[in-house]
């Protein structure tokens, strides 16, 4: 029979791995307590950073974002945007970017092929792959640049695409984000700082290998995805495969390859089959009472597809229909209802379940601290959900 790991006991893990129950030390500790920010809404990177440190973190994580560039924001994960520390990000260039550049490049020079406006592009490989060396050179003529500049320097950016052709939602749009998409895919080109406050996704674009000096580390495929998986285990597990899969976008070969060679030991997740890391068997201490607001897409909720032990019956109120979190807020390792910031600026939330007198007056106390975080900042998450939108007003 496989050793058994309570509910109970995954969400004591969550609790203290993840930085919730204390905070951490550092931004660097937060990071890594969760392997990777999400940062398709860069909202969530200085939230989600400032949920597991005793105070605001926005100039702390730009710190380490811009200037000592000890955190990089690049593609990863599920064609997602995540902020990570350095070496994680070599795992996840080597271990999931490469593959996600090999098929959005094919389906771009299929597009070229086929729905490139006014005309079809003769060769579109041929042509993608010039494109792609011209404005990498235009970069480095530069040192940095806007996807304008870039557009200004490189006019074959401005190719069009004609999108669904008949369709009610048919559109015409240049490629210059998707070709940009590509050169950061392949690790040639990198995200610096925004134009504008932390809330802007208008970034300015350096070649990698000169925002971060030398580039990144050199893994093969097969042992950045061992890494990467070992350290996802360690943040996210005992999990079940299934979730690894999910998080990673990896096919079922390469996660039990992965795991493989990692030699995980099976557990009984309260009746579902998991992986543990051999060397993590041994419980881990509950501690005393916590509460906390994490913000939409938090890599804490988004780390599991297989959500019901800590969401409860609450997804239907919490995500939206393409399965983005909003904001939630958590008590002891388990989601008890969602929060809003309203224009004014204050933070009200919903509790979706009876918490108690005392866990009650936690998550007031937690609902000050969430609202000194934003200080004049407003926050409207880029995915919205149907309680986020109700408090919001």
């Amino acid at each position: 029979m496989p050793p058994k790991i309570s509910t109970e006991q995954r969400r004591a893990r969550l609790a203290v791995r993840h930085h919730l129950a204390a905070p951490a030390a550092t931004v660097a500790e937060a990071v890594a307590g969760v392997v990777a920010l999400h940062a398709t809404d860069p909202a969530t990177v200085h939230l989600s950073a400032s949920a597991r440190l005793d105070g605001p973190a926005v100039a702390e994580v730009e710190r380490a974002l811009y200037d000592e560039r000890s955190l990089l924001r690049l593609l990863g994960m599920r064609r997602t945007v995540f902020v990570t520390d350095l070496d994680t990000a070599a795992l996840v260039q080597a271990g999931c970017s490469a593959d996600i550049l090999v098929k959005q490049r094919k389906l771009l020079e299929q597009h070229l092929g086929q729905q490139g406006h006014p005309e079809n592009v003769p060769e579109p490989q041929l042509w993608l792959q010039d494109v792609e060396a011209s404005v990498e050179a235009a970069l480095r003529a530069r040192g940095s640049a806007t996807a304008q500049q870039l557009s200004e320097d490189e006019p074959r950016l401005r190719q069009q695409l004609l999108m669904a052709a008949g369709k009610p939602y048919e559109a015409i749009g240049n490629v210059t984000s998707r070709v940009l998409f590509l050169l950061a895919a392949g690790g040639r080109i990198a995200r610096g700082r925004p134009r504008g406050s932390w809330l802007s996704t208008q970034y300015v674009w350096h070649p990698l290998d000169e925002w971060v000096p030398g580039g990144l580390r050199a893994w093969s495929a097969e042992e950045a995805r061992v890494e990467l998986a070992r350290r996802w285990l360690r943040a996210y597990g005992p999990a079940p495969v299934a979730d690894l899969r999910w998080w990673t976008g990896w096919t079922a070969g390469q996660a039990k390859k992965a795991l493989a060679e990692l030699n995980p030991v099976e557990v009984d997740l309260d009746g579902v089959p998991g992986v543990v890391l051999a060397d993590d068997l041994e419980p881990v201490p509950s501690p005393p009472p916590w509460v906390a607001f994490l913000p939409a897409l938090d890599p804490t909720p988004m780390g599991w597809q297989d959500r019901d032990w800590f969401l409860g019956s609450h997804r239907a109120a919490l995500f939206d229909r393409s399965g983005n979190i909003g904001p939630t807020v958590w008590a002891s390792g388990k989601v008890v209802g969602g929060w809003a910031q309203r224009a004014g600026g204050e933070v009200v939330f919903r509790l979706l379940e009876d918490v108690g007198a005392e866990v009650g007056a936690a998550v007031e106390v937690a609902a000050e601290k969430c609202a000194a975080w934003f200080g004049e900042a407003r926050v409207i998450p880029r995915f919205r959900t149907p309680l986020e939108r109700e408090l919001a007003g």
